[in-house]
């Protein structure tokens, strides 16, 4: 199988780390050869940028934080995401460079060009094949993250407002609308279960796996 590069993406509380999750598990038992990895913190040098970033108790700068991810990005592209789909790997990633166009760039306020120059310097222009995004109400996903509960921990993302995420959800329907071919919206809103089956169908469509 020629190697293929599949992002999940959606608002804090989404639900889509746990759909990822169960359709790694469920390619695996299909003996699709797959790398599960995430954004920020795919590689060791990005754990390390993901704790400086996530955990910082002082305020961090909005060109500070955009330019953490982009190098993030940029050691996950070249060190794992890149030599993984030249060995024909099938590797899905929790959130990519769709999510610095909704977080930094809708969310903190930066302007198109910049955003998107920052992208092509880290990924060098390389895009995913297929993204789904997993669209829930924010109230709805502001509710799931307390339903969490105490025992989970917390970070900077946790403590933004609700306007900040209605810019960031805006900002990926946006995408939805300019790259309908690559980027497909899935109701993030019915049980796991209903979202795990339309996840499955949508990548084993795209893997011509049916």
């Amino acid at each position: 199988m020629h190697g293929k590069f599949i992002t999940f993406e959606g608002i804090d509380g989404s639900g889509k780390s746990t759909q990822m999750r169960m359709l790694v598990k469920s390619l695996r038992e299909h003996g699709v050869d797959v790398v599960s990895t995430c954004e920020p913190g795919g590689t060791p040098l990005g754990r390390r940028l993901r704790e400086i970033f996530l955990e910082a108790e002082e305020q961090v700068a909005p060109m500070a934080e955009l330019l953490l991810f982009a190098a993030d990005r940029a050691q996950h592209v070249e060190l794992l995401i890149k030599p993984a789909i030249a060995e024909g790997r099938i590797v899905i990633s929790d959130r990519y460079a769709d999510a610095t166009f909704a977080y930094q760039g809708a969310g903190r306020g930066f302007d198109a060009p910049t955003v998107s120059k920052v992208i092509e310097l880290a990924t060098g222009n390389l895009k995913p094949d297929l993204t789904l995004f997993f669209d829930i109400p924010v109230e709805t996903a502001l509710e799931r993250r307390k339903a969490r509960g105490e025992d989970e921990r917390s970070n900077r993302m946790d403590f933004e407002a609700a306007e900040f995420y209605l810019r960031v959800r805006e900002a990926y329907l946006g995408i939805a609308e300019r790259e309908p071919g690559r980027f497909k919206v899935l109701d993030g809103t019915g049980t796991i279960d209903e979202i795990r089956r339309n996840v499955i169908a949508v990548v084993n469509k795209f893997l011509n796996l049916e």
